[in-house]
């Protein structure tokens, strides 16, 4: 076993070139062996094992820079710089990341959770070496993606300016998480169907199809770099244009390929870049045959591609999805938009019914709030459904966009919250804290997904920038109400009557508050408990009365307590002279939270049924 020796690049460097197909090999059974049993990220992982074993094997990390985007495709380059014996922790509770992390190893030279940054960060490095006088590479591997953020773009621009020791690796596999979309791939199209690329395709059809014994196999190749993304010719037109000496496209599975064009380009300077394709999934016939489906995994039956028996109890993001199809089969003025994720958004359907009114802008929120924004100063309802996480990357178009304007526009966030396995690059952790200062938006999170449903169409129909936040993975399980009503704006409910302390609780911490003040009374605590609903507006008349009833307010949230729901009750209290009412705020603390089940991370942090009442008892006293 090859793979067993490799525990550093250096012990990848003495293996022979012949030897590098055998151990891709056995990565990808490792891979598949060690995924099918923690879960994580699978299809792209399966088509970067050539391309990370290339780079390693050319390159000399850590003293090049290696920086992956998004780093869901970095397994192998973590497996091959000595985490093999831990990778089987990859992504859980105290274990190793599931993407690069500066702090987990020296060859991890940049943290990437989110995409498009890699070139950005690339470029920053090679920067430094030039000033250190240092001689050593600065690489950015990118998906095509990844490539769709206009980030990425900026740094290509300012990177064929500076003319830096950067090469950018686009990983172009056809597919990022959905179909890229955009007028990038409309301007590779357009080039590719001319009049003189299509004559100069038919006799280099001719050409090669009486090229004796490998005419045909190059033919083949040449027509999937034509299906692509990017095309086989017209990119380097594109590159070159923005500074950078253009290679490939290369076939991303053919190491020896790949070997000959690395180390070639180790000995180049300036800008490059170099296009390899993939596939995704690559070797796993199920995961190549339905790549999305691979994207993100649970736990799985190689043998089969069957993963484990699905809930019977709907998640969030179904019932959003569902929810909005149906509001929108009865308003031709809803708009559906997502940032390249329409399944994890739950839109896949809405998309299908009303595919005239479905947008997915690529990995691009920034530009999605704006295109929402339009559309609303036109008279329609647009619902952008983009992760908590991801919401943050567009702080300035909801603040001057949408708020400044007073734009109706619905922000579903999903995710929000601590989102488990992906760790702390994922957890929705700061939307209360970013969106609640900025004035003429509205923020609401359920307690469960029954109210999910009543919450979105009352987002749709309230005719203000409304925040919607709700947590990944199933509801509760209980019975949905037929007709779906617009709640009144900035009203909490009273859930339980109490008299020595009043549990103020805003969406999912709602039920572990009621659990934990069923079990107060065994202690003799008599809690009230609240269903805040909305963080703004505040329902100042319910949380005033509860405070003074009973004297003393925990509040309890999924959000960062700084600047969260908690600071929300505490302005109000303060602004009503009530500062003699004790205040006991529960929340995630004041600093980056790891991976984990959500259950385990909730109780790591006190903000499930046994923490509250934890700090309940220790509060009364």
């Amino acid at each position: 076993m090859l793979l067993e020796i490799i525990n550093s690049p250096s012990d990848l460097k003495k293996l022979k070139p012949e030897q590098l197909p055998g151990l891709a090999a056995e990565v990808r059974t490792f891979l598949l062996d060690t995924v099918s049993m923690t879960g994580g990220h699978l299809a792209s992982n399966l088509g970067t094992v050539e391309l990370s074993i290339a780079l390693h094997y050319c390159f000399d990390s850590p003293n090049d820079k290696i920086i992956w985007d998004v780093g869901h495709q970095a397994y192998t380059h973590k497996i091959l710089t000595g985490r093999r014996d831990r990778f089987h922790t990859q992504r859980q509770y105290k274990g190793i990341s599931g993407f690069p992390k500066r702090c987990e190893s020296e060859h991890d030279a940049f943290g990437v959770g989110h995409a498009s940054t890699s070139i950005s960060a690339g470029l920053g490095m090679a920067a430094a070496a030039g000033i250190d006088g240092k001689r050593n590479h600065s690489i950015a591997v990118i998906g095509d993606g990844s490539l769709t953020g206009g980030m990425a773009f900026e740094a290509l621009n300012q990177a064929g300016h500076l003319k830096k020791n950067l090469i950018v690796i686009l990983n172009d596999n056809e597919m990022s998480i959905s179909k890229n979309v955009g007028a990038f791939s409309a301007f590779i199209s357009r080039k590719m169907t001319g009049v003189y690329y299509r004559d100069l395709k038919k006799e280099m059809q001719t050409l090669l199809k009486h090229i004796p014994a490998f005419g045909t196999d190059i033919l083949h190749f040449a027509r999937r770099a034509e299906n692509s993304l990017k095309g086989f010719l017209t990119p380097g037109a594109l590159f070159e244009a923005l500074g950078f000496d253009y290679i490939g496209p290369l076939d991303g599975h053919n190491l020896e390929q790949l070997v000959d064009v690395f180390k070639n380009i180790n000995e180049l300077d300036g800008p490059l870049l170099v296009h390899v394709m993939t596939t995704k999934g690559k070797g796993y016939k199920p995961a190549e045959e339905t790549p999305a489906k691979y994207h993100g995994v649970g736990t799985f039956d190689v043998a089969t591609g069957k993963g484990a028996p699905k809930s019977d109890i709907k998640s969030y993001t179904d019932l959003f999805g569902e929810t909005l199809v149906q509001l929108a089969a009865e308003d031709p003025k809803i708009i559906a938009i997502t940032a390249a994720m329409p399944d994890g958004t739950g839109l896949n359907t809405f998309s299908q019914r009303f595919p005239e009114r479905f947008f997915d802008v690529g990995i691009a929120e920034q530009h999605a709030m704006t295109f929402a924004a339009g559309l609303a100063a036109e008279g329609f309802k647009p619902v952008a459904a983009i992760y908590s996480t991801f919401v943050q990357r567009a702080y300035d178009q909801v603040f001057h966009d949408i708020c400044l304007q007073n734009l109706p526009v619905t922000i579903a966030m999903d995710r929000a919250g601590l989102v488990g396995d992906d760790g702390p690059t994922h957890h929705g952790a700061f939307d209360l804290s970013y969106l609640r200062h900025l004035p003429g938006i509205s923020i609401m999170a359920p307690k469960d997904e029954n109210e999910l449903r009543h919450m979105l169409k009352t987002a749709i129909y309230s005719g203000v920038p409304m925040a919607l936040r709700y947590p990944r993975g199933a509801g509760y399980g209980i019975a949905l109400d037929r007709e779906l009503k617009c709640l009144e704006i900035g009203k909490g409910e009273q859930m339980l009557d109490g008299t020595d302390l009043a549990i103020v609780a805003i969406g999912s911490t709602v039920y572990p508050a009621l659990k934990a003040a069923e079990a107060l009374r065994i202690h003799g605590i008599s809690a009230a408990v609240v269903n805040a609903r909305f963080v703004k507006p505040l329902d100042n008349e319910l949380l005033l009365s509860v405070a003074r009833q009973s004297g003393m307010i925990m509040t309890v949230e999924e959000n960062a307590l700084q600047g969260g729901f908690g600071s929300a009750v505490l302005e109000l209290l303060y602004d009503n002279n009530l500062q003699n009412v004790i205040v006991r705020r529960l929340g995630l603390p004041d600093h980056y939270i790891e991976q984990g089940s959500q259950a385990q991370l909730r109780k790591d942090v006190g903000i499930d049924a046994d923490g509250i009442i934890a700090a309940a008892i220790e509060f009364m006293k």
